[in-house]
C-alpha cells in the first residue's frame, strides 16, 4: 500500500493538491471517480462528500486531510527534506498569503462569479473587503516579490499560485503584470508539469466517456 490514497475528481480542486503531491515526492496512489459515480463510503473519508481528500496511512493509523490549503502544507510537513517550508524570516509570508488565498481571495473570486455584490457602507464586513482591494494586496505583494514566502518558491505557492493559475486561464482574475509573471515562473517547475499531465489525461478519458 502506499503512503498517502488521494482521491480526486477531473476538472476539480484536486488539481491544486495533486501538484503540491508530485513537488513533495510523495508516496502516493489515487483514487478517481465523477460527481454521478460518487461512491457513497466517500462520505466517511469527508462528510462534505467534496475533493479534494488526502488519508495519510502512518504507523496503523488513517489521517484524514481535507481542504487543499490544510493538505498541501501536510504534504510539506510531513516531507521536510523537500525544502517546500518557510524558514523562520519566510513563515509570516506564507501563512500570511496562505491564508489569504484560502479566505479573502477564494470569498472575493466566489462572489464575483455568483454577482453577489456586497451593500454600500458594509466592506468591512465582509471577509474580502472588496474584489478590487483583495487583488491590489496580492498585487502588491507578487510586484515587489518572486514568490509568496518571498525569494523562494514553497509550498504556499502550490496553492495560492493555482489561484492564479486558474483564474488567469478562465478570466476570472484580469490580467495584471505581477500576476502574470508569477505564473510563467511556477509553471515550469517539473512537478507542475508531471502532475497537470496526469489531470489532463484524467480530464481527456471523463471527456471520451461522457
Amino acid at each position: 500500500m502506499a503512503e498517502f490514497t488521494f482521491y480526486t475528481v477531473a476538472m476539480s480542486r484536486g488539481q491544486i493538491s495533486r501538484w503540491a503531491l508530485h513537488e513533495a515526492g510523495a508516496d502516493y496512489e489515487h483514487v478517481v471517480f465523477d460527481w454521478a459515480t460518487r461512491p457513497d463510503s466517500f462520505k466517511t473519508v469527508n462528510p462534505m462528500n467534496k475533493v479534494p481528500a488526502l488519508v495519510h496511512h502512518h504507523q496503523g493509523h488513517d489521517h484524514v486531510v481535507t481542504e487543499c490549503a490544510a493538505i498541501n502544507h501536510y504534504l510539506a510537513e510531513t516531507h521536510p527534506d523537500k525544502g517546500l517550508l518557510p524558514d523562520a524570516h519566510e513563515k509570516a509570508a506564507y501563512f500570511r498569503w496562505l491564508f489569504f488565498a484560502a479566505g479573502p481571495l477564494e470569498q472575493a473570486l466566489i462572489a464575483r462569479s455568483f454577482e453577489w455584490q456586497v451593500p454600500e457602507g458594509k466592506t468591512g464586513q465582509a471577509g474580502f473587503g472588496s474584489f478590487e482591494l483583495t487583488l491590489d494586496a496580492i498585487d502588491n505583494w507578487l510586484s515587489a516579490n518572486d514568490f509568496i514566502a518571498g525569494r523562494r518558491f514553497t509550498m504556499a505557492d502550490t496553492y495560492v499560485g493555482s489561484q492564479f493559475v486558474w483564474g488567469l486561464r478562465f478570466g476570472s482574475i484580469p490580467e495584471r503584470p505581477s500576476f502574470r509573471a508569477y505564473v510563467e515562473r511556477i509553471t515550469q517547475r517539473p512537478a507542475y508539469g508531471e502532475a497537470n499531465a496526469i489531470d489532463a489525461a484524467i480530464i481527456k478519458e471523463a471527456q471520451n466517456n461522457g
